[in-house]
């Protein structure tokens, strides 16, 4: 539910900064077709072909469009992959990078295995705050 939020609001932003070049490409055609006598392909197709290179790029560029929050915030409630055992602390994958990791401190905490699934729950410097994903391992 959160990501689709962020998707949705990422898309708002995508098309207000995307508007203000549509609408130059759009004045720049009006203004040569006053000068010069432009096939209705062109006049039709540019804006076309703008707003189709948009709709092309928005799955790349989305995370970009996102309200500016600090990486803190954005890791927590990733999901990530421990790289060895997690007892209490170790290495995980988490959106292409390795990170130290610890278990969050709960007195029935098990260690979790290299391999297995594991959530974001809380950053301190360097170090991400985890626990195991509920299904195990990916």
């Amino acid at each position: 539910m959160v990501l689709q939020q962020q998707w949705r609001h990422a898309l708002r932003r995508y098309v207000l900064f995307q508007l203000p070049g549509l609408g130059a490409l759009i004045l720049l055609l009006a203004v040569l077709e006053s000068w010069i006598d432009l096939p209705s392909w062109a006049l039709w197709g540019s804006p076309a072909g703008w707003i189709a290179k948009d709709i092309f790029l928005f799955p790349f560029v989305w995370r970009a469009y996102l309200p500016s929050l600090s990486e803190d915030n954005r890791l927590i409630g990733e999901t990530g992959i421990s790289r060895q055992r997690l007892d209490p602390s170790g290495y995980i994958f988490v959106r292409g990078e390795l990170w130290r990791a610890k278990l969050e401190k709960d007195n029935s905490t098990q260690p979790v295995e290299e391999g297995e699934s594991v959530v974001v729950v809380g950053k301190d410097k360097l170090t991400l705050f985890v626990r195991r994903k509920q299904g195990g391992i990916s």
